[in-house]
């Protein structure tokens, strides 16, 4: 992915390889309001949320969502949503836009995070998943700590308030984001998948180059 992005070919908004097994996809359906199935032009960012409305679940934020399809009341949507007992909900592809970073909204992922009060700090269950999800956007579509924003930096809204309000623990978060002892975490996995996938390739070359008993 990254590299159909350096050099300019193929689909820069091309999802990860695999979707991972503590991310629950639960689509919204299409409509207009919420999820109108309008191509990204690229992922050039991530960008971070939070409700708005302490103490609700990622289940209860997705409903609103879908809700819009009927009411129409407003055009509202996040591709993911981080739940305060740390569950992560994907409502939008990462191939379609979502309507939650205004004018971002063609060329980034977005994440709401619920919150238990008007502070708006996260529980320690959804900083844990917020950081795991957005180290495994970034690792996906070659994204650095620039490309991570809040929705502050996009329109100067207080979203997501404890960090618009406290920089320094934007940055920290940042900073565990991009950590190396995190990346050895994510990475180990796909170090043996590619160990494994690189044996059998080498095998099968020495299977093919081996001539066949009597062929000669």
């Amino acid at each position: 992915v990254l590299a159909a992005r350096l050099l300019g070919g193929g689909p820069a908004c091309q999802a990860p390889p695999e979707n991972p097994d503590w991310i629950t996809q639960d689509f919204l359906p299409r409509n207009d309001y919420s999820r109108p199935g309008t191509p990204l032009d690229a992922v050039d960012g991530v960008v971070v949320h939070y409700v708005g409305n302490p103490g609700t679940t990622a289940g209860q934020n997705r409903s609103y969502f879908a809700g819009l399809a009927q009411s129409g009341a407003t055009y509202a949507s996040s591709h993911f949503i981080i739940g305060i007992d740390g569950k992560i909900i994907q409502c939008i592809p990462l191939n379609e836009i979502a309507y939650c970073s205004n004018s971002r909204n063609d060329d980034t992922i977005s994440i709401e995070c619920c919150h238990p009060d008007q502070s708006g700090q996260f529980s320690d269950a959804t900083y844990q998943s917020l950081v795991k999800l957005v180290r495994y956007l970034a690792d996906g579509y070659g994204l650095s700590s620039d490309d991570v924003i809040r929705h502050y930096d996009v329109t100067g809204k207080l979203c997501p308030y404890y960090y618009a309000t406290n920089p320094e623990a934007w940055e920290a978060f940042k900073k565990d984001v991009f950590s190396p002892s995190l990346f050895k975490q994510t990475d180990h996995k796909k170090s043996k998948q590619l160990l494994l996938l690189l044996s059998r390739s080498c095998l099968q070359v020495i299977l093919d180059l081996t001539p066949l008993k009597g062929a000669q």
